[in-house]
């Protein structure tokens, strides 16, 4: 049996990741597809501006035609520049490694997230549009573990 952890170690061997500064330098110089695989709840709270939402429970059905999750435009991108968001780094790095099995060629995971991209003091919208406080992004992507979810002693 594996962990969470050793299977994103394992998924990130086979992934390119970049770091929040390389896709600010990316985003003013390249055409890119920005995909944010976190619940909807998450992505209306704060976003990169001009990402588009695909949970990351529907992302394999959301690359196909045919389905009543496709998305063209991520349909479309399979010979394009391709970044997979998440909040920490980890989901991302799975929707990358899938997206890789279903033929898309140029896809990156965004290490550390949106976390990251926040400390790196990016700016982040809300679902209007708003731009999003950076300390109000700070305190949303800090940890809140309850203690049943602690690993018991």
């Amino acid at each position: 049996m594996k962990t969470f952890s050793q299977l994103v170690a394992e998924c990130s061997k086979q992934v390119r990741e970049l770091f929040p500064w390389d896709l600010a330098d990316k985003m003013e110089n390249d055409e890119l597809l920005l995909v944010d695989v976190r619940e909807p709840y998450e992505y209306e709270k704060m976003h990169i501006e001009g990402s588009i939402n695909v949970p990351r429970g529907i992302l394999e059905s959301a690359c196909e035609y045919d389905y009543e999750e496709t998305i063209p435009q991520l349909v479309k991108a399979r010979e394009k520049d391709v970044i997979v968001i998440c909040r920490s780094g980890f989901r991302s790095v799975f929707a990358a490694h899938m997206m890789q099995q279903l033929g898309y060629q140029s896809v990156w995971s965004l290490k550390t997230g949106l976390r990251g991209w926040n400390e790196f003091e990016q700016p982040l919208i809300d679902i209007n549009g708003d731009e999003v406080d950076l300390d109000e992004a700070e305190e949303y992507f800090m940890p809140k573990l309850r203690p049943e979810q602690h690993k018991p002693a």
